[in-house]
């Protein structure tokens, strides 16, 4: 008689609604809120170690931001889709769901690019300190066109929403910032031997600090917004 073996488990597919659940509870995991002052403090205090911490910190929370965004977009897209075709506005509101895919298209590039943060870490103390300044301006760039993306995003989502009968605020047009002027900021660094180098770091800080900021409003628009759809 041929042995038996236990069933495979089967694991139900996770639904749109609950990865953007996920994601949205994941923000604070992902979405480092610096304080300058104490950062500086805390630098001065360990002669410069602490600094390093620092440096880790703004490169990990500009990938995992990314990442967790990817995934709470997509699954608000996917939410809305389904719930479109289920209302018969599939074909109504298809040019947006195509607008939308081509800015995920550029937020999933930047998923794919050099920002491990363990090894721009180990890239910062070989070269004492040169890796900074390439990552400060890979983080402002990064955080542009992130921004532009997920914006673009938003807006879409928010009317497709609306479309539904649910309200999720647009996004803000005037949170959208230039790229900082690289190479006027490296010459300030390199003639105060060091200090303008304090102040690029405090704007990286508070410029992230202010985009998360934004985020969060419009993500608890969102939760709220695909709650009511699924209690509906």
């Amino acid at each position: 008689m041929p042995p038996t073996y236990a069933a495979a488990p089967t694991y139900a597919p996770v639904s749109a609604a609950d990865r953007v659940r996920a994601a949205w509870q994941r923000r604070h995991a992902t979405d480092y809120i610096f304080d300058f002052w104490t950062a500086f403090g805390w630098s001065l205090l360990t002669c410069g170690i602490y600094s390093y911490y620092v440096f880790f910190q703004l490169m990990r929370r500009s990938r995992d931001h990314n990442l967790r965004r990817v995934e709470l977009l997509d699954g608000a897209t996917a939410f809305a889709w389904d719930r479109c075709n289920e209302r018969g506005l599939a074909d109504e509101l298809r040019p947006a769901f195509q607008r939308i895919g081509t800015q995920m298209a550029e937020l999933r590039q930047l998923t794919t690019e050099f920002r491990d943060p363990t090894i721009w870490l180990v890239l910062s103390i070989l070269t004492s300190g040169i890796a900074h300044v390439i990552a400060y301006i890979l983080i402002d760039g990064d955080l542009v066109r992130h921004d532009y993306a997920e914006g673009a995003i938003e807006a879409e989502l928010s009317a497709i929403y609306e479309r539904l009968g649910v309200s999720v605020a647009p996004p803000d047009p005037t949170r959208l910032k230039s790229r900082h002027n690289y190479v006027g900021r490296i010459i300030a660094t390199l003639f105060t031997c060091g200090l303008y180098g304090l102040w690029w770091l405090y704007d990286l800080m508070v410029e992230g600090n202010r985009h998360f900021e934004h985020n969060w409003r419009w993500e608890d628009d969102l939760a709220r917004g695909i709650q009511s759809l699924i209690a509906a």
